[in-house]
């Protein structure tokens, strides 16, 4: 009796270490509360954690801890590297899927954030990490958006990123023999607890971006409402209504 115990006290020790242990690799960070009657898979990376939906073939959310070290590094973006995620079940996106589609591979957590590890590197080309994509938005807002949230990273040490596609309640158009579904619009929400907590979100239709609502900013909380999710839920409640509430640009920049 006394040695079950101890192999039952051993086998809570382990499972505690193995939870820290995770935690500590991702350094805490707050992921999305589990998802309502939406298929979801939790992938971990070495570098972000994805939300992946089986039956869209596109990732819900994906989420990542972005340092001011990890915004520089000498690690290039490889060529033709997108690859099949074997972690999720078949039938899933491929290359081929892509391929004379008229839509660009595009990343949810981008290359740009990860020149600081070639496995880095390597794992935001995985398929479970794109969605279809406007070349134009890939190039553009989306872009842009991306190069900010590198400059904020440097500027306040680190930020906490989670984005994804928006899925409006429609057909949608899909691609490939797969059929990878083409999302309406994506979302961004940053939010940084440096000096005084601050919080964003975006959205961007997933269109050329020339009109003026293809792209604007919103609170998380108004983020939250469109897409039913909810960020960083376990945020002390006077630092969430401070981080989720308001939304404006001019503050992340200010000198």
């Amino acid at each position: 009796m006394k040695r079950q115990w101890l192999s039952i006290t051993l086998l809570v020790l382990l499972t505690v270490f193995l939870t820290c242990s995770t935690t500590l690799k991702y350094k805490g960070f707050d992921i999305p509360l589990p998802l309502k009657n939406v298929s979801e898979q939790i992938l971990y990376r070495s570098n972000y954690v994805v939300s992946y939906n089986k039956d869209t073939k596109i990732p819900n959310w994906v989420a990542w801890h972005l340092t001011a070290q990890h915004t520089e590094g000498v690690v290039k973006r490889p060529g033709n590297a997108w690859h099949e995620d074997e972690e999720v079940p078949e039938p899933r996106a491929t290359r081929n899927d892509y391929r004379g589609s008229g839509w660009t591979h595009g990343h949810m957590c981008p290359a740009g954030d990860n020149k600081w590890s070639s496995k880095a590197m390597y794992d935001t080309f995985l398929m479970t990490n794109c969605c279809p994509q406007h070349g134009r938005l890939n190039s553009g807002d989306w872009n842009e958006i991306e190069t900010a949230c590198r400059r904020w990273a440097k500027k306040y040490g680190d930020v906490y990123i989670v984005c994804g596609p928006i899925l409006f309640r429609q057909e949608h158009e899909t691609i490939g023999i797969n059929k990878v579904v083409v999302p309406e619009a994506f979302f961004k929400v940053v939010m940084c607890l440096n000096g005084k907590p601050k919080g964003i979100g975006f959205i961007c239709r997933n269109t050329e971006g020339n009109r003026p609502k293809d792209f604007y900013v919103n609170s998380i909380k108004q983020v939250e409402r469109i897409t039913g999710m909810t960020f960083f839920p376990n945020l002390p409640s006077d630092i969430a209504s401070i981080v989720k509430e308001k939304a404006n640009l001019d503050d992340w920049d200010k000198k």
